[in-house]
């Protein structure tokens, strides 16, 4: 029998991606089914009842979504970050858990870089503003994404610092980055520091006033990797205490801090209405296929290389 694999995005692929991603699938001989746009959690519901294999953006793959499931063996998160997957749930019903790291990160390095030049000339209002080269960037994290702003920052004339302790001495070097020992090191040396940590239980709520109070005058938050890290409460306090602190997101925090940004520090701060870091064509194209594709390993040759949940 044919293996139905669902296509279940909350926000949709572009039509392009979409039909690359259902063409592959159709190539192997399954059956794709599409759920586009979809309000609630009804309709994921009923779509994955069926389903051997789904490819997801954001869309939440929870216990109950994973209980309604009958058939289903693998799940991939097209894009990086999977922590809307109970991934622990779905291992105990063997269900194997992937993500396409790499495929997003120009698209998310690109968006970094554009809202930092935003900030750094003052919105664009037509008055005075600062330069990137020159200035100090620290990566809290050297994954894909991290690699990928490193590189950009590169072209600017940025010095570049890295902090990931899980990264080996000479991947920095050939990236033209100096690693620093610690978080605190990263934040004090830095004028911009770009976030690229997961949201995992040892780095929710761990950026906070500790670490920014260390950066130096002016110094600028780059949030394109989850709202979960970020400590609000002290981001607020932190900004409070100094008048000279920036902050630049592409994922917008909870709705009574957002408020409270744009009222009292507006001038400051630049949240994106959605998370749009993966939203481009050309990363549509890349995380859509490479999902695709692995699935169609996953089946025909027992390929299990980006399996997150082992």
């Amino acid at each position: 029998m044919s293996k139905i694999v669902l296509l279940a995005t909350e926000k949709p692929f572009s039509a392009a991606a979409r039909d690359e991603v259902v063409a592959i699938i159709k190539s192997a001989g399954y059956t794709a089914r599409v759920l586009e746009s979809y309000k609630g959690k009804g309709p994921l519901l009923e779509a994955i009842a069926d389903a051997d294999a789904a490819i997801v953006r954001s869309d939440s793959i929870d216990a109950e979504v994973l209980g309604a499931a009958k058939k289903l063996a693998l799940v991939v998160r097209a894009g990086a970050g999977y922590d809307s997957i109970d991934t622990a749930a779905a291992k105990g019903k063997n269900v194997a858990v992937m993500n396409t790291p790499g495929q997003n990160a120009n698209a998310v390095a690109e968006l970094a870089f554009g809202m930092m030049i935003y900030l750094a000339r003052g919105k664009f209002d037509g008055k005075t503003g600062s330069e990137l080269r020159g200035k100090t960037l620290g990566l809290h994290a050297f994954g894909a994404v991290g690699r990928a702003v490193a590189t950009i920052a590169g072209g600017f004339g940025m010095t570049v610092f890295a902090y990931d302790p899980f990264v080996k001495p000479e991947t920095f070097k050939a990236a033209g980055v100096e690693a620093v020992g610690s978080a605190e090191e990263l934040y004090k040396r830095s004028q911009y520091v770009s976030l690229h940590v997961p949201a995992t239980a040892e780095t929710k709520n761990s950026i906070g006033k500790k670490l920014l109070s260390l950066m130096p005058k002016g110094g600028t938050l780059v949030n394109t990797a989850r709202k979960e890290i970020i400590n609000e409460p002290e981001l607020l306090e932190a900004f409070g205490e100094r008048a000279d602190l920036r902050y630049i997101s592409d994922i917008p925090p909870s709705d009574a801090t957002l408020a409270t940004l744009k009222e009292k520090f507006g001038a400051r701060v630049y949240v994106t209405p959605s998370k749009m870091g993966a939203q481009t064509e050309e990363a549509n194209v890349n995380a859509g296929l490479a999902a695709a594709r692995q699935i169609v390993g996953f089946f025909e040759r027992g390929e299990r290389q980006f399996i997150v949940n082992p």
